[in-house]
């Protein structure tokens, strides 16, 4: 990317990257807007060690790109954006820093607002909060929000449904075998999930302490070494970790009939979601079926501020968003990952010809 930004931004569409500097506050960051076709640019603040600049640059770029795919796929009136913090090291933050991105997100007067990513937690989002308004996600015991992982995990099981009822011809989750890759904090409530509706788990977690946990916490559930998960007969395979992890390694290993996971960006390619259309397994975009927490941290800034029961039921609406992925591949004869592409596209394209009434010649 180096060198060529305004190729990169003509290409896919950005629409403004904001470079914002504090030295004293120790602040280097990124923030990219991608599309605000639907409405105000959403997306979390990462702190991340990146190798350069033009690294940053890039990840809030494609970051941003990812979001206005998720909320439109969501069905929100709202775009994309990023905001990205480059630290020298890991353990490099502060309130001085967090206050500080929180004065440049004000300055952009409701274009951008942002919330948790990775390396930015709650405490850090209300630094955030105390210099502007366009900020989501902190957790409020009074209007009843909460961190976003329940949220995330139970669309994933909205999004189960869609896929078993395409797969089984019912939408019933009793009995059917899930194996869960990962049991972080939204895999262990979508644990939660499925048990209620009396799945069969079986559990791997690079982690050996937390599958522990889970096993000590509920009775009746497997664990496999992380290195076999892939090659374990089930229904549905749930990706709730690392990204990437569908490749020409893992797809040939693959037991199931539906993956079905929360964690982001899981095809290391595009030519391995071709490769698991070509295995006729059914398979469950991921920026689709883990927006839960962005659509419940949406609702923020619906007139009257947050509403939990709302916000859920937005947050079921998942199961309809799957479904009509796959009517989509089914009528075009294209692979999941291409239909929910097509399906976003098209509604941005509706809406942008939309705008253009009542503006003149």
């Amino acid at each position: 990317m180096e060198g060529k930004i305004f190729e990169y931004v003509e290409r896919y569409g950005y629409e403004e990257l904001v470079f914002c500097h504090d030295r004293e506050a120790g602040l280097r960051a990124v923030i990219a807007i991608h599309d605000t076709t639907l409405g105000p640019a959403g997306g979390g603040t990462r702190r991340w060690v990146y190798k350069d600049e033009w690294d940053a640059i890039e990840d809030a770029m494609r970051l941003a790109r990812g979001m206005t795919y998720k909320y439109a796929g969501a069905g929100l009136n709202l775009g994309g954006g990023k905001a990205v913090i480059m630290v020298d090291e890991y353990g490099q933050k502060s309130e001085a820093m967090y206050r500080s991105l929180g004065r440049f997100v004000n300055s952009l007067n409701g274009r951008f607002f942002t919330g948790e990513d990775v390396g930015t937690d709650a405490t850090d989002l209300e630094y955030i909060g105390m210099e502007t308004s366009y900020v989501v996600g902190i957790p409020d015991p009074r209007t009843g929000k909460t961190e976003p992982s329940p949220k995330t995990a139970f669309g994933v099981l909205q999004g189960m449904r869609a896929c078993v009822e395409e797969v089984f011809g019912e939408e019933s989750l009793r009995d059917k075998t899930v194996v869960i890759q990962g049991t972080g904090n939204v895999g262990q409530y979508l644990i939660e999930e499925l048990l209620r509706e009396g799945a069969k788990l079986i559990i791997t977690d690079i982690d050996k302490g937390k599958v522990k946990k889970v096993l000590e916490k509920h009775r009746g559930i497997q664990a496999v070494e992380p290195e076999g998960v892939y090659s374990v007969g089930c229904d549905i395979f749930a990706p709730c970790a690392l990204g990437a992890i569908l490749n020409d390694e893992t797809i040939p290993k693959l037991k199931c009939k539906i993956v079905s996971g929360a964690a982001n960006n899981q095809l290391k390619g595009t030519e391995d979601g071709d490769l698991l259309h070509r295995r006729g397994i059914l398979y469950a975009p991921d920026y689709i079926i883990n927006a839960g927490g962005a659509v419940d941290d949406a609702d923020t800034f619906e007139k009257g501020g947050y509403n939990a029961e709302r916000a859920m039921k937005k947050v079921a609406r998942i199961y309809d968003n799957v479904k009509k992925v796959i009517s989509i591949a089914k009528r075009d004869g294209i692979p999941t990952y291409k239909a929910a592409d097509v399906m976003v596209e098209e509604r941005l394209d509706h809406i942008r010809r939309i705008k253009r009434i009542g503006k003149g010649w």
